[in-house]
């Protein structure tokens, strides 16, 4: 098979959240395979490790600050990117907000910033960036980072879990009404991975041990276990993929 079908070469891919985690490897693994990556965070500062990361890799970037809760301030700021180089072709939803907190705890300024950031955002960000695929008439590819809360109930994560089952929708629904523009809308559901994020849980030994025997393949998830995924999904390989979720999860989900 060619590789050209994985060649990114004169694509423009956006990925937001992509200071750190799984946005940040996401982030490296396009510009690796030849696209124009804009890096995305709510501070310039927080994305120089991924910049240079990028830089190092003989790849290209431009960082952009973006805070995907302000849908005014983030649609400006997304248009003023699209006047200067042009509207990206590969746009990835990977912003994300999670805080760990029983149900009957959860106040409306939490709710609201969970699924403000995961979801609301998502869609935002979704809506913009399509305006201008359909616009230049050339399609593109967006990826939503769904969880494997997308398809099953976690304790005292209710926000997040409603907001990446909404994603989840959101991706199905989208990829039925953007199809005739030539954009697919696809989505990935990482499982374990340790990140920032995800750090709490992984300083408790007798958690890890309870967690890898869920998973089949013995081993939580690397950073590199998600460069080929969404690479695939970005470009020609996957060209008639769409309304998909793939769950990158070591078999978790399968075993269920």
């Amino acid at each position: 098979m060619s590789q050209q079908i994985f060649d990114l070469s004169g694509r423009t891919a956006l990925v937001t959240g992509a200071s750190r985690g799984l946005g940040q490897s996401m982030a490296i693994g396009l510009a690796r395979a030849g696209a124009h990556v804009v890096i995305t965070s709510r501070s310039l500062a927080s994305l120089k490790q991924t910049q240079d990361e990028i830089t190092q890799a003989g790849g290209s970037t431009h960082p952009l600050v973006l805070d995907v809760q302000d849908v005014p301030a983030m649609k400006h700021q997304l248009q003023t990117l699209e006047d200067e180089i042009g509207c990206p072709d590969i746009l990835v939803n990977n912003a994300g907000y999670e805080e760990v907190c029983a149900s009957v705890d959860v106040d409306e300024a939490l709710w609201d910033k969970i699924t403000g950031t995961n979801l609301k955002g998502a869609f935002f960000c979704s809506q913009a960036v399509a305006k201008g695929m359909i616009k230049a008439g050339k399609g593109g590819s967006i990826i939503n980072v769904c969880s494997l809360t997308s398809y099953v109930g976690v304790p005292t994560a209710v926000p997040y879990g409603s907001s990446k089952s909404g994603l989840l929708g959101m991706t199905r629904a989208l990829s039925v009404e953007w199809a005739k523009d030539n954009i697919r809308v696809n989505a990935i559901a990482p499982g374990y991975f340790r990140t920032d994020l995800t750090d709490q849980f992984y300083q408790d030994k007798d958690w890890q041990e309870a967690m890898l025997n869920k998973i089949p393949a013995d081993r939580f998830g690397g950073k590199s276990d998600l460069e080929g995924v969404i690479v695939f999904l970005a470009g020609q390989s996957s060209g008639y993929i769409t309304g998909q979720c793939i769950a990158v999860d070591g078999g978790f989900l399968a075993s269920i």
